[in-house]
């Protein structure tokens, strides 16, 4: 963290003319910076204890036009060496996630593949074809049994069998059209989650 900043000549003018009114411990920095001149450094200590001494003498400077064109000295960081022990298990650790990455990557390839592809690809391709087949057989054996059921019990109903026909067509349209209703539902709520 910056401790300290460059000296300007609108920085060394207050110092000149307060450098009496420091602590002792300030007043040898001061010195030190007054005989330096512009572009020495100064701690922010010195600078608070001069901002302070200013407002006790009514000054009405604030701080960071004392500081207009300094700039904040940094000191350089010097990074620790790393431990080689440390080094050379960071990278056996690399190596050994680069290798699972390989393996992740590279699990489904295999050198029996056929020129159309593997059965597991075949199997995956017909899964939805065989639902589809599934939902076009559970319609028609709904429709079906529902056409069934109406014509066997309207027989209680009516004698002719025109009218038996007629009554078990009208309720396996509405069977059908209640199935069909439920299966856009589900395909939409399916459709949905994609």
């Amino acid at each position: 963290m910056a401790s300290q900043c460059r000296v300007t000549e609108l920085l060394l003018r207050p110092l000149r003319e307060l450098q009496d009114g420091f602590s002792p411990d300030s007043r040898a920095a001061v010195q030190g910076v007054l005989e330096a001149g512009a572009g020495s450094l100064i701690s922010f200590r010195v600078l608070r204890e001069l901002h302070t001494l200013l407002r006790e003498r009514g000054s009405h400077m604030y701080l960071h036009e004392l500081l207009e064109g300094s700039e904040i000295h940094l000191p350089v960081v010097e990074l620790p060496k790393r431990n080689p022990e440390l080094v050379a298990r960071l990278e056996k650790i690399k190596a050994k996630l680069a290798n699972e990455e390989y393996k992740r990557i590279t699990k489904n390839v295999s050198s029996q593949c056929s020129q159309h592809g593997t059965l597991s690809d075949l199997g995956r391709q017909v899964r939805p074809l065989k639902k589809i087949i599934i939902t076009i057989f559970n319609f028609l054996v709904t429709v079906a049994a529902a056409f069934a059921c109406t014509y066997i019990g309207s027989q209680y109903v009516f004698t002719e069998s025109a009218a038996r026909v007629l009554s078990s067509v009208i309720v396996a349209s509405f069977v059908g059209l209640a199935e069909l209703y439920v299966l856009v539902r589900t395909m939409e709520g399916q459709l949905g989650e994609l």
